[in-house]
C-alpha cells in the first residue's frame, strides 16, 4: 500500500465513492456526480497549496492506476479555533483487506514525522463499525457523541482524537 496526492485523474475514483448510496449511507446518502469534477480540482488546488493532505491509497505497486480509496487530513475553524480532522474511504471491493488502517495509520506518521496538524480528530458516523475499529486500533482517544456536518448534512458521530507526537500510533 502506498498514497499519493490526489491528480485531476482521480474524478471517477470520487464518484464511485462520493456518489454511491452504499458508500454514502453513513454520511446522508449519495453525493450528486455533477460536483465531483470540481471536489477533485479543488482538492487538487489543497493539496498543492500544502492546505491539506489528500491522498488516494493505492493498494499495490503492480497496478499504480488502481485506487482503494482517499485518507485526507485537512484543519478547519470550528469557531473555537483550528481543528485538524482526518477522514477516510476504502472502496467495497478494497475493504476488510486492511488498507484503510494501514493508510490512516501512514498519514498519522507522517504528521508526526513533520511535526504538523497537532492534534488529530476524526467523526466517523456511529454505525460504521469499521472506521470506529479503525480509530480504537490506531491509538485515538474516545471524546464523546457528537452531531458533525458533512457536505450540508448533519450526521451523528462519534468524535475520536489522537496526538501523533505522543500517543503511540
Amino acid at each position: 500500500m502506498r498514497l499519493r496526492d490526489v491528480s485531476p485523474g482521480d474524478v471517477d475514483a470520487y464518484v464511485r465513492m462520493r456518489c454511491d448510496p452504499v458508500m454514502m449511507a453513513d454520511l446522508g446518502g449519495p453525493l450528486p456526480r455533477e460536483g465531483m469534477a470540481d471536489k477533485v480540482g479543488r482538492d487538487v488546488r489543497q493539496a498543492a497549496a500544502g492546505l491539506a493532505w489528500i491522498k488516494m491509497i493505492v493498494p499495490g505497486p503492480g497496478r499504480p492506476d488502481v485506487v482503494a480509496g482517499t485518507v485526507t487530513i485537512w484543519s478547519h475553524d470550528t469557531g473555537d479555533g483550528p481543528l485538524s480532522e482526518i477522514g477516510w474511504m476504502v472502496l467495497p471491493e478494497f475493504q476488510g483487506r486492511g488498507l484503510g488502517k494501514h493508510a490512516v495509520r501512514a498519514l498519522l506518521e507522517q504528521a508526526r514525522d513533520q511535526d504538523r496538524w497537532g492534534v488529530v480528530h476524526a467523526f466517523p458516523a456511529i454505525g460504521n463499525a469499521a472506521s470506529n475499529g479503525i480509530c480504537r486500533s490506531v491509538g485515538f482517544r474516545f471524546q464523546g457523541e457528537t452531531e458533525m456536518d458533512f457536505a450540508g448534512r448533519v450526521i451523528q458521530a462519534n468524535h475520536w482524537a489522537v496526538d501523533p507526537r505522543a500517543d503511540r500510533l
